[in-house]
């Protein structure tokens, strides 16, 4: 085996290990979301159905939020599965935007469970560092993909206009959603509580517009 082959089996082994490695971080982000939900505690000879369904109720806002940061991570995972398609090599610099990248994954367990257990009290701290994850999520997904695509550092292969075009789209429109949402927050916070909900119905409503521009 020559030793060029063997230099492109071991960065081709390197950059596995980091695409592995925050397929890993996503997982456990995910499963962290619904361990932040926590069962309901009471007595089990005792406890009646009014009890259990009034404190589910009560846990709406949780089971949102949940869901809410279920999907974002899930969209993010995509984009991030999507850039990562095009990479054919890596350098240190990428190395350490992906860790800052997944330094927003791992935040969204504990901004989603003080997002969710404040949100409809008027109280604006929660929003702003649930908010902040997901500008953090954005902003680094959209660093990245600016960094691999361009072509002078010879990092990826493949990209055409369309391509660049829509995942600059899907990185910059949650954070953009949230900070919407954040302003809708100051005068109606029920209101705002369902803008990120929509956020999969933009996304999707706009993706054929991208894809009549590639073909």
């Amino acid at each position: 085996m020559s030793e060029q082959l063997q230099h492109e089996l071991k960065k081709e082994f390197q950059l596995e290990r980091m695409i592995l490695f925050s397929d890993a971080v996503f997982a456990i982000a995910i499963t962290l979301l619904a361990i932040e939900i926590k069962v309901p505690h009471f007595n089990r000879h005792t406890v009646t159905d009014a009890q259990l369904l009034h404190q589910l109720e009560e846990m709406i806002p949780e089971f949102i939020g949940f869901f809410v940061s279920f999907i974002i991570i899930g969209l993010y995972w995509a984009v991030h599965h999507r850039i990562f398609g095009y990479v054919v090599a890596y350098n240190r610099r990428l190395l350490w935007l992906n860790l800052w990248f997944l330094l927003g994954v791992v935040l969204m367990p504990f901004s989603t469970a003080f997002y969710s257990q404040y949100v409809l009290s008027g109280v604006s701290v929660p929003v702003i560092v649930y908010c902040a994850n997901i500008v953090l999520l954005g902003t680094m997904n959209l660093v990245i993909w600016l960094y691999i695509s361009n072509p002078k550092r010879r990092l990826s292969e493949g990209i055409n206009p369309a391509d660049n075009k829509y995942t600059i789209f899907r990185s910059v429109m949650p954070p953009l959603m949230f900070v919407i949402m954040s302003f809708v927050y100051a005068r109606a916070p029920k209101l705002a509580f369902w803008i990120p909900i929509s956020i999969p119905l933009v996304l999707r409503a706009a993706r054929p517009l991208f894809v009549k521009k590639k073909a």
